[in-house]
């Protein structure tokens, strides 16, 4: 193929990104990313899904990679799928807003078991991490999917595979098809989350993951993937994306200290970041308002993004699952009202059914304002207004807030999230270990102390690991 094609310019970005020395603040950032990603296994630890995840790892054994939480070992792919389900699961991990939504943080445990697979060291796993999120982010920059009924996913397919490859050590041809083949064979439809979502809603991005993971093991050994991936007649920019322009010359090197992963966001509470801001007005109206049960009526404003995602259906008025009610503005809103919080138990089976919220939802509009859209993706604004009985209006609009690229979270901050989510599964030792090895990341030479001290038991303790969660 010639250097014209994105593919090609892509591999060639990923395979000279090797040899960066990375500026000491986005190792920093590597890091609380890590931590916030292990917060987030930590919640999944029982979840439906996950067990299923574990019980198909169970059955396909390898000393390949690990499986938080347990003793099992599986394959670099499998482990990639596990544990970027866990990471995923509460839709609590960070996030980015570009002209696609997007997780970037989906990456990291996928680097993370081909790192285990490769025997590759923490600052190789670090430069993996780093590489995935400028891809993946300056993907969502260059144009919509969930427009034209694709899943954001389909942009790990490319990031990831760059990722793999990088810590496979690829050349750029093997790198080329890695990316063909990854993006190629696994498209996603917008479907999973459109409609009463499913277990899958947590598992797409996984998916894609570990989907990339096989495409660059192939890769490895000699198979190619359609070309032009992204030009060709039947390519990705006619059938899913439209055209795009995408300048890798302007992804970031050390000189121009532009690293994508600077702009990612973090969450406060394990919903949809875009309506993050919308919990905080609602929270703020809370405290100004004598009784929840004096409110007669709700708009929320919004942009035209949310508008469409997080208000679109009727279920999301009435959602039936975990995975609908923490993608409703309606739901969110309401529940931030009555409880003064949105935390786990938020979304559990008896608060979703409770007669006061489906009453309060019953009460919520929500409109696009024009100029709340054109303040996004760059604010991920939200207006709420309540109408009191009595005819008084309380109105809270909050443009961003904390987690945001300018009200950052802090490591205090990432620590408190990742305590508070390990507190019901590991003790305060196991606490410490883990936060005392993503804290030297960058020198660490294995990963299966990380693995031990995330078991929910000493590994000695478990006797039939695959569902001990």
């Amino acid at each position: 193929m010639t250097d014209s094609t994105v593919a090609m310019r892509l591999a060639r970005y990923a395979h000279a990104f090797r040899k960066q020395r990375l500026p000491d603040a986005i190792i920093h950032l590597v890091r609380q990313r890590f931590i916030d990603s292990l917060a987030c296994v930590l919640g999944a630890y029982g979840a439906a899904p996950v067990k299923a995840a574990l019980g198909y790892a169970a059955a396909n054994p390898a000393t390949t990679a690990g499986i938080f939480g347990s003793n099992l070992q599986t394959t670099a792919e499998i482990a990639a799928f596990a544990n970027g389900l866990m990471v995923r699961f509460l839709d609590y991990n960070d996030g980015y807003m570009g002209l696609e939504p997007g997780h970037p943080s989906d990456n990291i445990p996928a680097c993370l078991a081909v790192a285990q697979a490769e025997s590759a060291t923490g600052a190789e796993l670090i430069s993996a991490i780093v590489l995935a999120y400028e891809i993946q982010m300056r993907l969502q920059d260059a144009a919509s999917l969930n427009r034209r009924g694709w899943d954001h996913v389909n942009y790990i397919n490319v990031a990831m595979a760059a990722a793999a490859s990088n810590l496979m050590k690829l050349d750029v041809a093997q790198t080329e098809q890695a990316i063909n083949i990854a993006l190629s064979g696994h498209l996603a439809m917008r479907q999973v989350r459109s409609g009463t979502l499913s277990d899958w809603k947590g598992c797409s991005a996984a998916n894609a993951a570990r989907n990339a993971v096989f495409a660059a093991q192939l890769a490895r050994h000699g198979m190619t993937g359609p070309s032009p991936v992204f030009e060709g007649e039947m390519g990705f920019f006619k059938l899913v994306s439209g055209p795009f322009e995408l300048d890798t010359d302007g992804f970031a090197t050390p000189d121009n200290g532009d690293y994508a992963i600077r702009r990612s966001l973090t969450k406060t509470f394990p919903t949809n970041g875009e309506l993050h801001t919308a919990v905080w007005a609602a929270l703020d109206i809370r405290k100004r308002i004598d009784n929840v049960n004096e409110i007669a009526a709700i708009s929320i404003e919004t942009s035209e993004f949310n508008r469409r995602v997080l208000a679109d259906t009727p279920e999301k008025w009435l959602p039936k699952t975990r995975e609908t009610a923490d993608h409703s503005l309606p739901y969110n809103v309401a529940r931030a009202l009555l409880d003064g919080d949105i935390t786990i138990a938020s979304y559990s089976a008896e608060k979703i059914a409770e007669p006061a919220a489906i009453a309060l939802m019953d009460k919520v509009s929500v409109t696009e304002d024009p100029a709340l859209t054109a303040l996004f993706p760059r604010h991920l604004a939200n207006r709420v207004s309540v109408t009191l009985v009595c005819g008084e209006q309380v109105v809270s609009e909050m443009i961003t807030g904390p987690g945001s690229v300018e009200t950052p979270m802090t490591d205090q901050d990432f620590e408190r999230k990742f305590r508070r989510m390990a507190m019901p599964h590991i003790d305060a030792s196991a606490q410490d270990l883990v936060l005392g090895f993503v804290a030297g990341l960058e020198r660490q030479t294995q990963f299966n102390s990380l693995f031990a001290a995330m078991a929910v038991a000493p590994i000695a303790d478990q006797k039939p690991a695959a569902l001990r969660l």
